[in-house]
């Protein structure tokens, strides 16, 4: 297997764009149409991802070590998709066929044995880590709607109740998706995990979005939805160890901080924990009753709200970023920083201005990458990393 060819070959490719995914997904349908059944029914986001997780691993194929976790990752992770191991030589057809239309008279015996046994060993792999993942956790859980709040017209909160424990660590996100689309998106619970194993999520319907509209406006109490397994560790307390907390959450991202600050709570640690909550107006802080009951029983939280706009002060705008460095010198605490992409890279990119260290400052990627468990931004729903 020809490293050097592969990644060639791949640029080749890459470079028709969209035709390749609306290529790939055309052939496997057709020829396999049994498999159309596993994908949204909106395939434009499903298509961005392929181009990136192909391109991901093509561009570590002569890096195998690095590959494996996070294809065995990916191969328990498909398992909510209702992939299995008969799926993946229908997928080794349709990708064969892809690479040889769109390379051309580049397309040569040689590549094609070298791509044959590098999706060989990708599928191998991810076989090997789906089948490892079901002695420890299922595809899903299925969860009941315990209550449903419409908090503001486009942001519920839901408190759900999983049929067995969903082990999770503040910070990290869980997929969700509803039964009546074959979509997920990942949102980071709310709450730090309880005793009898509810999880409350704060979701911000997003234009477009299928799982996020459902969950606000078709969702009730009583509903069943499906919830996977937990990813990511950007947002977790361990990078921190036991120092002083400095926290940042704008709109939804509240959500992931909230947990947080529970957890604090509940480790008892008596370290000091400063939290700036910020939203484009007044009206928009939507959980502000258990905000404010935090702050009141725990003396080592100190909250300050941070409204974008004021009508008293109309066309100002005010930055959560600059609020906090005014507000004093934090360079000796630990940073989380969770919301919009915008609100996210804008505070980062002041706090590393002012000194702080890229070490201290956590959060998570930007933009919309695909949904692997490899990271844990949610996503291509909309521009809220946290939701």
């Amino acid at each position: 297997m020809d490293a050097a060819r592969l990644k060639q070959s791949w640029s080749l490719v890459a470079a028709h764009g969209d035709q390749v995914p609306l290529y790939f997904y055309s052939t496997l349908f057709l020829a396999h149409p049994e498999t159309r059944q596993m994908f949204p029914t909106n395939m434009a986001g499903q298509r961005d991802r392929l181009v990136a997780a192909l391109g991901h691993v093509v561009s570590h194929v002569d890096q195998v070590d690095r590959l494996v976790g996070f294809l065995r990752d990916l191969g328990a992770d498909h398992r909510k998709f209702a992939v299995r191991a008969e799926h993946y030589p229908a997928v080794g057809e349709a990708l064969l066929a892809t690479l040889r239309h769109f390379c051309g008279e580049a397309w040569t015996e040689e590549l094609a044995a070298d791509w044959t046994a590098a999706y060989g060993l990708v599928a191998q792999v991810m076989t090997d880590g789906a089948q490892a993942a079901e002695s420890h956790s299922p595809p899903w859980w299925v969860a009941e709607v315990l209550s449903h709040e419409q908090r503001t017209f486009d942001v519920a909160v839901l408190t759900v109740r999983p049929q067995y424990l969903l082990p999770f660590a503040p910070g990290q996100s869980i997929g969700v998706s509803h039964p009546a689309v074959r979509s997920w998106r990942y949102y980071s619970p709310a709450n730090a995990p309880r005793p009898d194993g509810t999880v409350e999520l704060h979701v911000r319907a997003a234009p477009g979005g299928v799982v996020s509209s459902r969950l606000v406006y078709g969702c009730a109490a009583g509903d069943r939805i499906h919830l996977a397994s937990p990813v990511g560790d950007r947002l977790t307390l361990w990078q921190a160890g036991s120092s002083d907390l400095l926290l940042l959450a704008a709109g939804t991202g509240w959500a992931p901080v909230k947990a947080l600050v529970e957890q604090v709570a509940a480790e008892g640690s008596g370290r000091r924990v400063d939290l700036y909550v910020g939203a484009r107006s007044r009206t928009e802080f939507y959980d502000s009753e258990a905000i404010d009951k935090l702050a009141a029983t725990h003396p080592w939280l100190r909250v300050s709200y941070v409204a974008g706009t004021d009508p008293q002060r109309p066309g100002e705008m005010v930055r959560l970023a600059d609020r906090v460095l005014a507000d004093g010198d934090w360079r000796s605490r630990h940073v989380y920083v969770c919301g919009s992409d915008e609100m996210v890279g804008d505070s980062v990119a002041a706090l590393v201005a002012a000194g702080y260290q890229p070490g201290q400052v956590h959060h998570e990627g930007f933009g919309k990458h695909w949904y692997g468990p490899s990271w844990r931004t949610a996503g291509s729903e909309g521009t809220e990393v946290i939701r």
